[in-house]
């Protein structure tokens, strides 16, 4: 295994807790072979310690197939050789199994926080996978300057200040941001807009902020207000409030009816925060609480977020790749790939005994560097929290199924529809964008049978057509897209990238006859002759009212009624495509408009075009400055300042 950065535990204790290497292997052919499976497996076990680790199994291209923890390596691994003991779905994977890594750690937990850091980078096959691309947002109240700045923060945790979270939504997280707003007038601006105001701006006037940016409060009373809101939002929420009543009565008492209105206004906010959840958490404290329901051999588990007694939302994950798992393993499983995103409160609540609950506690405890315990309620409020759980991951279930169900029928209607010989489970739809000609995109959304799958998007820069030619642009990308299927038909080897490596069922285009025929013609001309094509265009009024025309490779057009259910989900999927390309035109355009000349001369950085900028104004002053003018620029050393202006007069 490559020693690069890409492929180490990215932990920062690393080099103390882990010790990756590459275990023996044979070699063999890609297709599965049971026997090279376990000739592989053994070869390997004779290699290692019986010490705490994970391993890894890859194929013969070297996908990961699987990613497991062993207390002893050595023992856990040898048991892949015991076919017979083996279900059907390990004895595949073992099948397709050529090699094996291993990384040891100093114990199991280790090895259990490890593991999770694996499968949520690899998404392994034959691992039960927390399918859930969108981060957790937090609230953060920074602590980096007098006036601390609160708002909304996702991704990595570096700025200094308290975060508070995690919250299961943005449209969680931003009500209460704005009652907050209202509770405590704390500024939501960044530094920048801060220290340029010379009036306040309209948050204040509307009373959600107390305009500290022109004095309007000192610093001693942002920072009690900045008290109350930590307060607040640690758990101390009655105490804030009673506070606010007392001085509320205290100002109603002096005829200050004004500041009265104000503290009303506040409190009514406060009130707000508590009355909009759904979940009563009052008592519980810091706490996620997580119930699993199963049917029709789907999962879903519910998982309401607790901190500070407040429920700060609740929302349901389907894993995946839970066939012939235990439903306590599988509940193992998504509570420890999902604690690899969030940070664990001091307790976790479950609807079952889990497995190995002791050493998932410890992991935990070690990921957190606080006590973690994992309890199953049986009386009182956390009962009828976890209760009510349990109601919410049955409800979500029967959702999904039956949307699956329906998205099932769709899918035969599709294919009904389209003259296929089954169902498609990949759908591929193009589009391009571009303003005469210029800046042109293309991209590719894809479909699934659970609907878009976005980690399979592409964009394509245009990189042929330089007119306005729709037609020349969609074949450019039709030959990027297959060109590598076109030569590897069997997909095993060349590019590794899954959309080059996979056929679609079905490729839908946005467009009317012209881009059918191109497409047909440049996917013959490839040698490609069995890709079902159909394109939509919209009808003559150009509406939504029903009148897209769909296109077939063979001239022959079809329409569907307009109330029709598959129409609906045909011009969401052509919908879809479109969006995704007007945003990724639009963000090269914009990229195109802040771009500088001197974007172009090799070796300039950021930090020299913004020194060089600086000093002479503009870019054509750079560019007729003299050798000596440069040198003297802030920041600019000799030899930069040579490189600068051999690029401009390198033909004078």
């Amino acid at each position: 295994m490559s020693d690069s950065k890409a492929n180490r535990p990215h932990d920062p204790r690393g080099k103390e807790r882990f010790n990756e290497e590459r275990a023996a292997y044979t070699v063999a052919s890609a297709q599965p072979d049971l026997e090279a499976g376990v000739n592989a497996i053994r070869e390997t076990v004779r290699t290692l310690p019986p010490r705490p680790g994970v391993y890894r199994m890859l194929d013969a291209r070297g996908d990961v197939l699987y990613v497991g923890k062993a207390r002893s390596l050595k023992a856990r691994v040898a048991n892949y050789t015991q076919i017979n003991a083996l279900t059907n779905r390990l004895q595949r994977m073992v099948s397709q199994t050529r090699r094996m890594e291993i990384v040891t750690t100093n114990s199991e937990a280790g090895a259990l926080l490890l593991e999770a850091q694996f499968i949520k980078r690899y998404r392994p096959p034959y691992n039960v996978l927390l399918r859930d691309d969108k981060s957790f947002p937090f609230i953060l109240l920074r602590a980096d300057h007098a006036f601390p700045r609160i708002h909304k923060h996702r991704g990595a945790r570096r700025a200094k200040g308290n975060y508070y979270g995690p919250f299961a939504s943005a449209g969680s997280v931003n009500k209460t941001l704005n009652a907050l707003q209202k509770l405590f007038l704390l500024r939501s601006c960044t530094d920048s807009f801060f220290n340029n105001r010379d009036r306040p701006c309209l948050l204040y006037q509307i009373k959600r902020c107390s305009a500290p940016c022109v004095g309007r409060i000192d610093e001693d009373g942002y920072e009690d207000l900045v008290r109350q809101a930590k307060d607040f939002l640690g758990g101390k929420s009655s105490s804030v409030q009673q506070d606010l009543e007392k001085q509320m009565a205290e100002a109603a008492e002096k005829l200050d009816f004004e500041t009265a209105a104000i503290l009303r206004d506040r409190l009514r906010a406060a009130t707000f925060i508590q009355g909009s959840q759904a979940v009563n958490a009052s008592g519980v404290g810091d706490a996620d609480v997580f119930a699993l329901a199963a049917k029709g051999g789907q999962i879903a588990v519910q998982a309401f977020l607790i901190r500070g007694g407040q429920n700060w939302g609740h929302r349901a994950f389907f894993p995946t790749h839970t066939q012939d798992v235990d439903k306590d393993e599988v509940l193992a499983r998504v509570i420890m790939q999902f604690y690899e995103e969030v940070p664990p409160p001091r307790t976790v609540l479950v609807d079952r005994e889990l497995p190995e609950a002791e050493l998932l506690a410890q992991a935990l405890c070690e990921a957190a560097e606080h006590k973690v315990e994992i309890s199953v309620p049986q009386r009182g409020d956390r009962r009828r929290l976890m209760e009510q759980a349990q109601r919410n991951s049955v409800d979500a279930l029967d959702r999904r199924l039956a949307e699956t169900g329906t998205k099932a029928k769709l899918n035969r209607d599709l294919a009904e529809f389209l003259e296929l010989e089954e169902p498609p489970q990949r759908i591929e739809i193009y589009d391009n964008s571009h303003i005469q000609g210029a800046k042109a995109v293309g991209a590719m959304v894809v479909a699934g049978p659970d609907g878009f799958e976005k980690a399979q998007y592409r964009k394509f820069n245009i990189k042929s057509a330089q007119t306005n030619d729709d037609f020349g642009m969609m074949r450019e990308v039709m030959q990027r897209r297959f060109r590598n299927l076109a030569e590897n038909p069997d997909g095993e080897e060349g590019k590794r990238n899954s959309h080059e490596t996979v056929w679609p069922d079905l490729v839908l285009l946005d467009g009317g006859k012209g881009q059918m025929s191109t497409v047909r013609d440049t996917l013959a001309e490839m040698g490609i002759d069995n890709v079902p094509l159909i394109a939509i265009a919209k009808g003559p009024d150009h509406g939504r009212e029903g009148r897209e025309v769909f296109h077939f490779p063979d001239g022959r057009e079809k329409t569907l009624p307009v109330n029709s259910p598959l129409l609906f989900h045909l011009q969401n999927l052509r919908d879809e495509v479109h969006r995704y390309v007007i945003g990724a035109h639009r963000a090269k355009r914009s990229r195109a408009i802040t771009a500088s000349p001197l974007d172009e001369i090799p070796g300039i950085g950021p930090a020299r075009k913004r020194a060089l900028l600086l000093h002479f104004g503009t870019a054509g002053k750079v560019r007729a400055a003299a050798l000596e003018d440069l040198k003297r620029a802030p920041g600019i050393s000799d030899a930069v300042a040579q490189q600068v202006f051999d690029f401009y007069h390198a033909g004078a």
